[in-house]
């Protein structure tokens, strides 16, 4: 079913002389497709046929495209076994964990369908004229949210189903009415095509203009920079490395036309040991953090990678059994032997830092690809002073910091970069006396989470996936959840417009009978 060729628009194309396989991590070996790199010549059809079919594409009632959008839920379920065994052969990861992605993958899309067929998500909003206002007629303005125009989305390493091909970012944008050309990952290439064809066949059911969606493979960054830079193109999604990442957004704000680009990048977590908690249970969150580190060979942006808490004797012991219980876990694979390079390279590049100790570091021998987990710890003095020690080593290793005080750990979160998350750990009856430490954390994260762990992201509409620079590019948006298609659209006014010209959603007699604030007042009513 893997042919190895990229989808330009509803057609399979192999022109690229450039070729390369994906690799199987647990096995060692690389797979038996041959894939061949999109050329010039296909990078420029894909989004020649983008752009065409934006034009009718944001056309489509939001009834057709909830119906494409399940019709691409259903065409994935389809493909079976063979989708998961071609996960499982290009990640080295679970088939449990395959089936679960896949399950998050057909959730987001039903999610977005469900949005689209109600409509009521354009933001409608109407002010009606007042010819008779003084000293001023006041006209009559509606406003809606109309898609950007097409859309590339890089598929991520770490999520090839959740965050790729047919993942959050490409459900969003294809609900807000922006074609899609997906730079596929060259690690989970196979995966990723497989995932295309069921987007293209639900879209030649569904009569979808042709052009809406493509998937270009590439093995390295030529074929990305020449989607980012190329005109018309209007928007970027990114999951993966704040060098990724940076790239990309330099590269489109040097554009004549800059563009956005929501990158959602490195984020170390900050995880906050309260001391009555740290005292009165820091041996069961020791335990919890272990596992919570170790999750998927600590290979999701969620990982905590950083737990500061305040010198002392509960701190001492909770850094004691964190370091035994996590070398009792059976190390695990990752997803590709470059990713396992890049985590021994951060890892020893951190732990060369003066004033880092290891309080834990699995020595057993391990399975080709696996990563062996690693707890360090370091004065605070001496994290504000290095920060190096603030980057984020991708894989399963958490750095502990012990402040002086109270004082010196506002310090520390004050001056941390941007993160997607932060945790506090502690009792119910402490939380009001470190208001401070709070409201620093609120300040450098986007989800704050109370006696939990960062590792899993729950898709709804309270989710908010994103934070402030570098863990995102655009702090205002989400990456999870039914907002983050705002990401892929701008609000748009019609001024004195005819009625029976403007789009349905603001026509007085309001046929698709959504929700629109009238006059300042929120209804269903007719105007």
């Amino acid at each position: 079913m893997i042919s190895g060729k990229n989808y330009i628009g509803n057609q399979l194309s192999g022109e690229g002389i450039k070729t390369y396989k994906t690799f199987n991590p647990k096995l060692n070996i690389e797979n038996p497709t041959t894939f061949h790199e999109a050329s010039t010549e296909e990078i420029e059809k894909s989004i020649s046929l983008a752009s065409e079919a934006f034009e009718a594409f944001k056309k489509v009632s939001g009834i057709k495209k909830s119906e494409f959008l399940n019709a691409i839920a259903d065409e994935i379920l389809k493909l079976d076994q063979v989708l998961i065994d071609t996960y499982i052969s290009e990640t080295g990861l679970p088939e449990g964990r395959a089936k679960g992605e896949r399950g998050r993958t057909i959730g987001q899309l039903r999610m977005f369908a469900e949005l689209v067929a109600n409509g009521s998500w354009v933001e409608a909003t109407i002010d009606t004229a007042n010819p008779e206002r003084k000293p001023i007629a006041k006209q009559d303005i509606r406003k809606m949210l109309v898609p950007l125009g097409p859309v590339v989305v890089f598929g991520a390493s770490n999520f090839p189903l959740a965050y790729s091909t047919a993942g959050g970012d490409t459900a969003a944008a294809l609900a807000a009415g922006c074609p899609v050309i997906v730079k596929s990952h060259p690690m989970h290439a196979g995966t990723g095509e497989l995932v295309a064809s069921a987007i293209v066949n639900a879209a030649k059911k569904t009569g979808m203009p042709n052009g809406i969606f493509s998937n270009l493979n590439s093995s390295g960054i030529e074929v990305g920079t020449k989607l980012v830079e190329h005109p018309k193109v209007k928007a970027v999604g990114f999951t993966g490395s704040i060098k990724g990442g940076r790239a990309l957004f330099d590269l489109a704000s040097q554009r004549p036309e800059p563009i956005p680009v929501f990158a959602e990048m490195g984020s170390v977590n900050p995880v906050i040991l309260l001391p009555k908690a740290t005292t009165s249970k820091g041996a069961d969150l020791a335990k919890t953090y272990a596992q919570s580190i170790t999750l998927g060979t600590g290979q999701f942006c969620t990982n905590p990678g950083l737990i500061l808490g305040i010198k002392g004797e509960s701190l001492d012991d909770f850094i004691n059994t964190l370091s035994d219980e996590i070398v009792k876990i059976e190390p695990s694979c990752m997803l590709h032997p470059n990713i396992l390079d890049n985590y021994e390279k951060n890892k020893t590049n951190a732990m060369q830092q003066n004033g880092l100790i290891t309080a834990a570091d699995y020595e057993n021998d391990v399975a080709i690809n696996h990563a062996k987990q690693t707890i360090t710890t370091v004065e605070g003095k001496t994290f504000l002073q290095n920060t190096t020690l603030h980057q984020e080593v991708f894989g399963p290793f958490s750095m502990v910091v012990q402040c002086e005080n109270i004082e010196e750990l506002e310090t520390v979160i004050t001056n941390l970069e941007g993160q997607l998350t932060g945790t506090i750990l502690g009792e119910d009856d402490e939380i009001g006396m470190y208001s401070p430490i709070i409201n620093a954390l609120q300040n450098r994260v986007g989800r704050i989470i109370f006696n939990g762990v960062p590792t899993g992201v729950e898709v709804c509409p309270s989710m908010l996936h994103g934070g402030p620079y570098p863990a995102s590019t655009d702090s205002r948006f989400t990456a999870v959840g039914i907002h983050s298609i705002k990401r892929w659209v701008r609000p748009f006014s019609y001024q004195s417009w005819p009625n029976n010209l403007l789009p349905n959603e603001l026509k007085n007699e309001n046929p698709l009978h959504i929700s629109r604030l009238v006059d300042g007042k929120q209804t269903h009513d007719q105007v």
